[in-house]
């Protein structure tokens, strides 16, 4: 007999591992997401937590290892997977010659979902409902919030997050990190925004060198991040980018 959907696993990974060429951007990741958990994936530069996303939502393909998402073989499964996530990069994935509302009703028409209150939508990722300008006249911050609409749209059971806060003030970080907050599915987020995102997460995952590291509650990411390296700077003033 399968087990409850609510005791399934939205993802469980099993020594999943991703390589280019000769190099492994990262390896032996083992990790389990309950339904509504909140994960944090810390790395530095180069330590594999955007191509772990994108193999997630099965952009890529794993090089080893194996994940099942909710419940599922995603090789077997794809399109029933990929219809319950939600992948928010650096890759709009938007139109540029289109406005905000157009943008939502070719992505909702694309994805089969329903549109209800656009305008009330777009009021609640911090943008003007009234404005009409196309996407190329957005800021780096306004597309940020007007991805987040579209996953908004789509009601996924799991999100993957690929630095959420970039590009955004502090105001705009407060609004996102509400949003997710507020997110009823499982959510994945890698950040260089640490504090900020371990106040959203229930635990924390940290890559070095594509390779776990250290995993435990998000409240002591920080203490071990600092323990791993003693010789850098506090992370959030690092500067390092994804």
């Amino acid at each position: 007999m399968s087990p409850p959907a609510e005791s399934t696993p939205v993802l469980a990974c099993t020594d999943l591992s991703r390589r280019f060429g000769q190099r492994w951007a990262f390896a032996r990741v083992n990790l389990t997401v309950a339904p509504r958990e909140r994960v944090l994936l810390v790395g530095g530069n180069g330590s594999g937590k955007t191509t772990l996303l994108r193999v997630v939502s099965t952009i890529l393909r794993p090089s080893h290892g194996s994940f099942t998402l909710f419940g599922l073989d995603p090789r077997n499964h794809p399109t029933a997977v990929r219809r319950r996530l939600a992948l928010l990069s650096h890759h709009a994935g938007l139109y540029e010659d289109l406005d905000a509302h157009d943008n939502l009703r070719i992505i909702a028409r694309l994805g089969g979902w329903a549109l209800g209150d656009l305008d009330a939508l777009i009021a609640r990722v911090g943008l003007d409902p009234a404005r009409t300008d196309p996407l190329r006249a957005f800021s780096a911050g306004m597309r940020k919030r007007l991805q987040l609409a579209a996953m908004l749209l789509q009601k996924p059971d799991l999100v993957l997050l690929d630095e959420p806060f970039a590009a955004l003030d502090p105001k705009g970080c407060d609004e996102v990190a509400r949003i997710i907050s507020e997110l009823p599915g499982a959510v994945i987020i890698a950040s260089h925004q640490l504090r900020r995102a371990a106040s959203i997460c229930d635990r924390a995952l940290l890559l070095g060198d594509g390779v776990p590291r250290w995993t435990g509650p998000a409240d002591d990411v920080e203490r071990a991040w600092s323990a791993l390296h003693p010789e850098s700077p506090r992370f959030e003033e690092s500067g390092a980018s994804a």
